[in-house]
């Protein structure tokens, strides 16, 4: 369908070019854009449920909080092509791009610091 669930936000594939030339090589889809919160209701991604292709870029934004993106092994098993753990957000507006280039299915994610609190996410990586 191409549409991002839970209010995601479509930027350009041509604004993904300013988090570098690796980034911006890779790029062939729609940029969506994911808030990293914590605020007087918790720690959260907003969205926290994402619908994606490959080539599509995930933009992590900071808005409040120190934050960081982590798709781990253990939370997706016999998932193959993982990204690393991102470094820690720290300045606010500060982002984390990541080329979806994982095979098609469900992936989980979260903040390190703040998964127990339930700083979790979902990723559905559909077919092109």
């Amino acid at each position: 369908s191409g549409e991002k669930k839970e209010g995601a936000e479509k930027e350009s594939a041509e604004h993904a070019e300013s988090a570098g030339p690796a980034a911006a090589s890779a790029t062939t889809g729609d940029t969506i854009r994911i808030e990293a919160w914590t605020d007087g209701t918790g720690s959260y991604f907003k969205p926290n449920k994402i619908e994606a292709h490959p080539g599509d870029v995930l933009r992590y934004v900071l808005k409040a909080g120190v934050h960081n993106v982590h798709f781990l092994p253990d939370s997706n098993q016999i998932k193959t092509g993982l990204p690393p753990a991102s470094d820690m957000l720290q300045l606010p507006d500060q982002t984390y791009d990541l080329v979806v280039s994982m095979e098609p299915g469900h992936y989980y994610f979260q903040c390190d610091p703040h998964a127990l609190l339930g700083m979790k996410g979902q990723l559905e990586v559909e077919k092109d």
